[in-house]
């Protein structure tokens, strides 16, 4: 059983197993925490959203899109009853990602941007008034992954195609000017970019920040290279394909080179962008891919799952409650081939779902107690029951050995990872992926250390001053690869950390035995040192021997003194830690009597 990957696409999943509902979960104005001990281990979401089809279209006996319609369904599960929650456009996607409900604007797809207003906070964070700009109160699924150190990205085709329309990245709307994405260019460069397909313009607590969202929100072709390995794909995805690809436009309202639009060309996107996902070391290790529709067509305003009309709009479906059932299909090795359900979901369920698979609250219309999150009727070839907890089934059982302190393991800034795995009855391990991060820096992220190696151990070297956590996943010769081990290494600073003081006569000195071969050290009494920092616990590095006396360690206005004599001369020793709340912290040091030898400073996570 190859655990990763889930795709979700216009279908369903059958079985007695039941959906996680939300209904006797506590409240909160704030949020609903769902617990996802019974879920699959899911760790890469990977979302395509097409346009403007009801179900019994796009799976109906003559359908134009058999890969989606037949191929994809036979592989995954097909959901049949799952809902748009308003019409047009723009709505739908803002409740994608914010659980935002319709208003008056983003029901016409604000042709002209304005910011909401009032703009107060109402029931289940949902935002009061009419506009189509959230104000940063709005928060999304994108903003609560990165507060969880998790990564994000929306790729969307053809932004930036031609540079004059938009930008390739970010291409945040101005308010008062209209919307000149509303319509495909039928000239070259032929640029069929939609802004109101790609909802993370549309929420400031993304763009306000322009340099985070140009990082976030790219054009599609930036995926193929975000795939290729564990380090570089996003934990989540969200895929826009343009006016045409998407199905939104047909006919002369696709002029570009061998364009035809509607389910044809929504049938040639999907086979040439799902295999490329579904191969994906990600999508193989622990992800899931979700292909679905914005909203149905509009004769269908039907809702599901308790929706509630908004503040700004009566009627989310203009002439009814919801977006009409446009389906959806889901594809994982968590999913057994040809699972249907009945359950319906729509997509505040959708929202709802992806922030229990990453354990994060609900937000906005995600907290309806008539919601029902994706449970054991989608996830069919998972049993939480005979699966480890901290590995799926059949998985390897991965760990990882680091030094806490670089400085226990030697003299260098380099160390060793020590890589261990167990297979599966009649499996062997094959390889590993091995990545590290950057705590110290201000936006971390993962980057791969060894991708395939089969050595049991891996070196790094670190920056003096900063801490690393690093995670490591062995491969089987089944092709099937566990979670993600990990562990956390601090490497203590050289003698004179970023912004520390010394007062009184401080010699450098050198000895080969030494953190980093140096030490700093004092014999006059009164002697100090000063450091003011923002991070976590304090281990104090240096040395003991007989000619070493004491030393009064002052941390966040509490002393402490330390005897550094000994015996015989000792180096690279940790003198002592201390344990601080992570945050802004003082320590001073100060020479008691005889010498006082400091060799480096080892501060968890320390960012400035």
């Amino acid at each position: 059983m190859a655990v990763s990957g889930v795709l979700i696409a216009a279908a369903a999943a059958s079985g007695s197993a039941a959906a996680s509902t939300r209904a006797s979960r506590p409240a909160a104005r704030g949020a609903v925490t769902t617990t996802a001990s019974t879920l699959p281990p899911i760790r890469h979401v990977f979302i395509i959203v097409l346009e403007n089809e009801s179900e019994s279209t796009t799976f109906g006996p003559s359908t134009p899109a058999p890969y989606l319609a037949s191929t994809l369904t036979s592989q995954g599960a097909f959901v049949p009853n799952y809902y748009g929650v308003g019409h047009s456009s723009l709505d739908n996607y803002i409740a994608m990602i914010g659980g935002q409900p319709p208003n008056s604007t983003t029901r016409a797809d604000c042709p002209t941007w304005e910011n909401m207003s009032p703009g107060t906070v109402g029931s289940y964070g949902a935002i009061n008034g009419t506009g189509c700009i959230y104000p940063s109160t709005a928060t999304t699924v994108a903003n609560q992954l990165t507060d969880a150190g998790l990564n994000w990205g929306g790729y969307m085709d053809e932004m930036g195609l031609d540079p004059s329309r938009e930008a390739s990245s970010c291409p945040a709307p101005v308010v008062g000017q209209a919307d000149n994405t509303e319509a495909a260019e039928t000239t070259a460069p032929y640029d069929e970019y939609a802004e109101r397909h790609d909802p993370f313009m549309y929420y400031d607590s993304i763009t306000s920040n322009l340099s985070y969202c140009q990082q976030h929100v790219v054009n599609l072709d930036n995926l193929t290279t975000a795939l290729q390995s564990v380090a570089t794909t996003p934990n989540y995805v969200f895929i826009t394909p343009d006016l045409c690809n998407d199905g939104h436009n047909s006919g002369a309202s696709c002029a570009g080179p061998g364009e035809t639009g509607g389910l044809a060309q929504v049938n040639t996107f999907l086979k040439s962008w799902v295999p490329k996902i579904i191969a994906s070391p990600a999508y193989q290790q622990n992800g899931l891919l979700l292909i679905t529709f914005d909203e149905a067509a509009t004769s269908d305003a039907s809702s599901c799952c308790g929706e509630i009309a908004g503040p700004g709009a009566a009627e989310p479906g203009g002439s009814g409650p919801g977006g009409g059932d446009v389906g959806a299909v889901m594809l994982s090795p968590f999913i057994k081939a040809g699972t249907v359900t009945q359950t319906a979901y729509n997509h505040y369920s959708m929202l709802g779902s992806v922030e229990d698979l990453f354990g994060l609250p609900h937000i906005g219309y995600a907290q309806l107690p008539g919601e029902t999150d994706f449970g054991s009727d989608i996830y069919t070839n998972y049993n939480s029951s005979t699966c480890s907890a901290a590995f799926a089934c059949g998985l390897p059982e991965n760990s990882l050995s680091v030094p806490a302190l670089a400085s226990k393991a030697g003299t260098s800034d380099r160390i060793k990872l020590s890589l261990k795995a167990t297979a599966a009855s009649g499996n062997t391990i094959k390889s590993f992926e091995v990545d590290d991060e950057n705590l110290s820096k201000a936006s971390p992220s993962w980057a791969s250390i060894a991708s395939g190696t089969t050595a049991a151990s891996v070196p790094f070297t670190g920056t003096p001053g900063d801490t690393y956590s690093f995670r490591v996943a062995a491969t089987d010769s089944s092709g099937d690869t566990g979670r993600f081990a990990s562990a956390t290494t601090v490497f203590p600073s050289t003698t004179k950390p970023a912004k520390g003081r010394y007062k009184g006569p401080w010699k450098q000195v050198k000895h080969a035995k030494a953190w980093l071969g140096k030490a700093i050290q004092s014999s006059r009494k009164g002697a100090s040192f000063a450091l003011s920092y923002k991070g976590g616990n304090l281990s104090l590095i240096g040395e003991k021997g007989p000619r070493n006396g004491k030393l009064k360690v002052t941390v966040d206005g509490k002393s402490k003194t330390l005897n550094t004599h000994a015996a015989k001369a000792k180096y690279d020793q940790t003198l002592a830690t201390f344990k601080v709340k992570t945050g802004k912290n003082t320590v001073k040091l100060t020479v008691v009597s005889g010498t006082v030898a400091i060799e480096g400073y080892g501060i968890v996570s320390r960012t400035a």
